[in-house]
């Protein structure tokens, strides 16, 4: 198998290097711009989200960019998420994406949060009334089984998933999970949930691989790392780019998301850099800070979750 790949436990082979299409003001034109450029530089794993609002526009370029013979369907990886105000009907969340994605299947399909809202609910941060009580992740994996099953998607799993919430989905699934994607960089590196991932053979996927500079809740705090940089100057990398090879070396796949043409290209080369045990060493001694901490799934009324330690289990 080729070194920029990993294989999952269905069988089917997932890009080590991902684009993410998250875009906070939704623009459709520069998406899909971004994603032929992307598709030229090389990429062929992309990630997407109901609640990112950029399934049809990444649906759109792929489906432009095979009709023109730039590609295949088999040579591009895809991901989606079903949102949590889908949870009590998977099947048809699924078939509603594939509709505006213009595809016949997902490559891989995941859980976004371990969390249950009420149905309609379209906005990423939920009222305290939209919450639903029960968690009802057995019913709704489930659903996510059978998905699989009548051929929706080629992989299903979970995302922002604990070590804890694995082992008690472990618990009742007929279909382990493929994936889990999580938020993993050299600032918040993930050792523990690797490893029970690792041993349950599910691949552990990172997004703000880089610390989501950017975004509303991201940092540059990872690639304006002093320990970083000079592991970039040793290297002739980029700070960034020494952050996506260290995810990638520990197995992971990593969902970085530029549009930028030069950026999208500096990302590519990453695949490029060998990091030494000592620049792995470095990095495992970095204090650790979590990005993406999800304050807004926590209250202490309507949630099941009345404190960041549960949402997460301890992992935080």
């Amino acid at each position: 198998m080729r070194s920029d790949m990993a294989r999952l436990r269905c069988g089917k082979t997932i890009p080590l290097l991902g684009m993410g299409t998250y875009c906070p003001q939704k623009d459709r034109e520069s998406t899909i711009s971004a994603v032929h450029q992307a598709i030229k530089i090389g990429y062929r794993h992309f990630d997407t989200a109901k609640i990112y609002g950029s399934e049809e526009a990444l649906g759109t370029a792929l489906g432009q960019a095979i009709s023109y013979g730039t590609v295949q369907r088999d040579d591009i990886f895809v991901t989606s998420k079903l949102w949590s105000s889908d949870h009590h009907d998977p099947i048809s969340a699924l078939i509603q994406t594939l509709k505006t994605m213009g595809l016949e299947y997902l490559d891989n399909y995941l859980v976004h949060w371990p969390i249950k809202l009420k149905p309609g609910v379209s906005e990423p941060i939920p009222k305290e009334y939209e919450f639903e009580k029960d968690l009802g992740i057995e019913e709704t994996w489930q659903s996510m089984e059978r998905c699989l099953e009548i051929g929706l998607c080629k992989s299903i799993g979970v995302s922002n998933f604990s070590s804890k919430k694995i082992f008690d989905l472990l618990d009742f699934a007929s279909v382990p999970p493929s994936v889990n994607q999580v938020e993993m960089h050299p600032l918040w590196r993930q050792r523990k949930l690797r490893k029970v991932c690792e041993e349950n053979n599910i691949h552990v996927s990172g997004y703000s691989p880089i610390g989501g500079p950017g975004n509303i809740w991201g940092s540059t705090a990872v690639i304006e790392h002093p320990i970083i940089k000079s592991i970039a100057l040793k290297h002739n990398a980029t700070p960034a780019q020494v952050a996506l090879r260290w995810g990638m070396s520990k197995g992971a796949s990593v969902i970085v998301k530029s549009f930028n043409v030069a950026r999208m290209r500096e990302n590519k080369r990453a695949l490029e850099i060998k990091l030494d045990d000592q620049d792995l060493s470095l990095i495992d001694h970095l204090e650790e800070w979590k990005l993406m901490r999800g304050e807004f799934l926590v209250n202490q009324t309507t949630s099941p979750y009345k404190s960041i330690q549960q949402l997460w289990d301890g992992e935080i």
